[in-house]
């Protein structure tokens, strides 16, 4: 059982919030960000963490500003770093010296990653489908800052997501010593795989499990 404390947080003069929850004697903590259309409170999101949390880790998930102001459009990347600075502060002071990791869907892991280029502490990143192009855009691609980032890196991807093409993916991920490569097979974007019919909670929580022993190894 873990106990749960809702969260208000402030970063360059924007407010947003937040949800922590603590099991009683965490491995560790994983701060997590949505991706650009979804807010924290997505199932795919609460079933992640809930099934971490059963795992013995705390977490502490969050809203980009944007969210919380109800506008479509995400945040800028300076805006959106300095909300994830805020977020792994507060989790920081939660955790009594346990490892804090990052770990975002799509648009939340790519500014965490971005945040960690530019500073951030971290114990590891993990990202939940990196969206390392526009879909039908593969010579959009974001991985420049991936290169100098040296802790360590798990990317989930599904072999069918439209916004990381296999062979670009595994060019990028071996080409930086601390990422590991997880593919799940058939599964797009939102890890959902055809003719497989799962909540999104239930996709959300079938994660947890790999984030787990990653950051547990």
């Amino acid at each position: 059982m873990s106990t749960t404390e809702q969260l208000s947080m402030e970063s360059e003069e924007s407010t947003f919030s937040g949800v922590y929850a603590r099991p009683s004697k965490p491995k560790a903590t994983v701060v997590i960000a949505h991706g650009a259309g979804a807010g924290m409170d997505h199932p795919f999101l609460t079933g992640f963490s809930d099934a971490m949390n059963a795992l013995n880790f705390a977490t502490l998930r969050f809203n980009f500003p944007y969210i919380d102001q109800g506008r479509r459009f995400p945040d800028r990347p300076p805006k959106a770093v300095a909300a994830w600075r805020q977020a792994m502060q507060e989790a920081t002071s939660r955790s009594e010296g346990q490892p804090v990791w990052a770990c975002g869907k799509s648009f939340g892991g790519r500014m965490a990653s971005m945040a960690v280029a530019e500073g951030m502490t971290s114990a590891g990143l993990i990202y939940l489908g990196y969206p390392l192009h526009p879909p039908g855009k593969p010579e959009k691609i974001r991985d420049a800052h991936l290169y100098g980032i040296e802790i360590p890196m798990l990317f989930l991807q599904g072999r069918n997501d439209a916004f990381a093409r296999p062979e670009l993916l595994d060019a990028v991920v071996a080409r930086i010593p601390t990422a590991t490569l997880q593919a799940v097979p058939d599964a797009d974007h939102s890890f959902a795989i055809k003719g497989n019919k799962r909540s999104q909670q239930e996709i959300g929580a079938s994660l947890a499990p790999s984030v787990a022993a990653f950051i547990a190894h």
